[in-house]
């Protein structure tokens, strides 16, 4: 068997490392991983295992994986799955000259792509949290949801590593489905948010519900359908799930008011646009818009 304890996974031009670090920082909550003196530390699920591995940049065009679990050498099954992970997780796939090149004559995304050249739309490969992330972030402020979820985590996840590297792996459907609402409404989580929590939980683990199901539905609008259908789930949420965790290039949630504060912002206007007003703006972003949004929101957070 083929043992590996380094991976080397080759980046586009249109990369940079240290802006996504830069975004990955934004809150001292975040339990799911650990950046430290410039490298990035996280664990996935794999099988039975749990591996613990550490990604830094490189000036070759590489990004750097090593095993942080000490004399344990990764087999190739462990390789593969953190590499696809990574690969999904900083979104290296997509080609985005189309969005960079359009983004030239954009009176909106000119500057804010100029100033965050080479950020990706930092993903969440797994469903189940792309949803808690989403339920636990309605309409509250960005700091409330991160201590909202890292309560959620370390209440119900489990800790892996060791020492300033141990992270947090996220719950599992499996995890969450069984509880009842006062077990999460008691980490000040509101009583209509746990129910959420709990329901989406249980059609995950029922399969009512899955990325498979997601990806192959026949067009986005018949995705976003699926997953507004789902009590707890609005237009709002849906959309952030299909930007960040499914990848639809028009995933739009464009009724969210950090959005509208970073156009505001970017355009020096004195009140924030309507929605129809949005709509008109953004008309040349067509199959861009998850990327827009996510450079927008990088203008504020």
């Amino acid at each position: 068997m083929n043992l590996v304890s380094i991976i080397r996974i080759p980046v586009p031009k249109e990369f940079d490392f240290s802006v996504n670090l830069d975004y990955l920082a934004r809150s001292p909550n975040e339990c799911l991983y650990r950046i430290k003196d410039g490298k990035l530390y996280k664990s996935i699920p794999v099988g039975s295992e749990t591996p613990l591995f550490e990604v830094s940049g490189d000036e070759t065009g590489y990004l750097v994986v090593r095993s942080m679990d000490g004399d344990i050498d990764w087999n190739e099954e462990i390789s593969g799955a953190i590499t696809a992970y990574v690969r999904e997780w900083f979104d290296l796939d997509n080609d985005l000259t189309p969005f960079y090149d359009l983004s030239r004559t954009d009176d909106i995304l000119n500057g804010v792509v100029h100033r965050l050249y080479g950020l990706r739309n930092m993903g969440i490969p797994d469903l189940f949290e792309a949803l808690c992330w989403g339920i636990i972030g309605q309409q509250i402020n960005l700091a409330f949801a991160y201590t909202l979820k890292r309560r959620f985590v370390e209440s119900f996840g489990r800790k892996v590593g060791h020492g300033d590297f141990a992270c947090w792996l996220f719950p599992t459907p499996q995890d969450i489905a069984s509880l009842s609402v006062s077990d999460i409404a008691d980490l000040k989580m509101t009583t209509k948010k746990s129910e959420y929590l709990i329901g989406v939980a249980r059609l995950l683990v029922d399969g009512e519900i899955s990325k498979d199901k997601l990806l192959k539905a026949a067009s986005f609008k018949d995705a976003e359908k699926m997953l507004v259908a789902i009590r707890g789930i609005g237009p709002w949420t849906a959309n952030y799930v299909l930007m960040r965790c499914l990848r639809y290039p028009a995933a739009f949630p464009i009724d969210d008011v950090g959005l509208h504060n970073a156009i505001k912002s970017v355009l020096e206007m004195d009140k924030k646009p309507t929605v129809a007003h949005i709509r008109e703006l953004s008309a040349g972003w067509a199959n861009w818009e998850a990327y827009a949004t996510f450079y927008l929101w990088r203008v504020l957070y």
